[in-house]
């Protein structure tokens, strides 16, 4: 590369706080893996600031050769229509409110999009897809039990299944089998418009998408950032996404 490809990072948020009488600012962060794994790829990661203001997202679009949006709360059921009652300590309303027009923008700008966790439920619901609220609810396929799908996130929980000559099996180092970490109880539904499944765990939990017609848009439901270092099809995702920023 003739220079680093910058690519934007969603940030985190974290409620306010206390300390003793002073009440401590809501907090904008990005993981440290996060950021390493894309400087170690090749890439310039840069935080964003979550606004809901679309004019400062299409500067920071403009400037922009990648998006990456990572995981957190879940996605709000009303964002597809639901109106089941759901716990509201389990969301987020200020990164929806930010990541649903960043994801639709960077999509239409055609940059390249690596989504994990929140990230992939969030860009499928963009795309107008669902999401399955409870993943033990998925039960497993006759004569398995189910992987464990939550709290795993420095080592391999279980293996998913890559469909073969997809973007995502590519960009993995052309593997159809992989050995990934786990940290989720929501997962991709319905698939959105233009939107293909192409990852599942052993146990049938979807586990990845990508939209074939976009430049490089997958996403993943595991997390690579924490495991880029010591499993090698992840660092080959990181590295595959920035040469795509490239």
């Amino acid at each position: 590369m003739a220079g680093r490809p910058v690519i934007l990072i969603a940030p985190r948020w974290v409620p306010e706080s206390r300390h003793g009488e002073e009440r401590i600012a809501p907090l904008e962060a990005i993981a440290g893996c996060f950021v390493d794994a894309i400087l170690a790829a090749g890439g310039l990661p840069l935080q964003m600031a979550l606004t809901t203001d679309e004019g400062v997202i299409d500067s920071y679009i403009s400037m922009a050769d990648g998006v990456a949006v990572p995981g957190g709360p879940d996605v709000n059921p009303r964002r597809w229509g639901s109106d089941v009652a759901y716990d509201p300590g389990l969301l987020c309303e200020e990164r929806d409110a930010f990541e649903f027009p960043l994801v639709r923008k960077a999509l239409e700008a055609d940059l390249p999009l690596l989504t994990t966790c929140r990230g992939t439920q969030l860009l499928n619901v963009a795309l107008g897809g669902t999401l399955c609220m409870d993943v033990p609810s998925l039960g497993a396929p006759e004569g398995m039990v189910q992987w464990r799908h939550v709290g795993i996130l420095n080592g391999a929980a279980h293996p998913v299944e890559v469909e073969e000559g997809s973007l995502l099996s590519r960009a993995m180092g052309g593997v159809t089998r992989a050995q990934v970490n786990s940290a989720h109880h929501c997962c991709v539904d319905a698939l959105g418009e233009g939107a293909r499944l192409v990852a599942r765990a052993t146990d049938g939990v979807p586990e990845g998408i990508e939209v074939p017609d976009r430049r490089f848009c997958v996403g993943v439901q595991w997390h690579p950032e924490y495991t880029w270092r010591s499993i090698e099809s992840d660092f080959s995702l990181w590295r595959s996404f920035v040469r795509a920023c490239a």
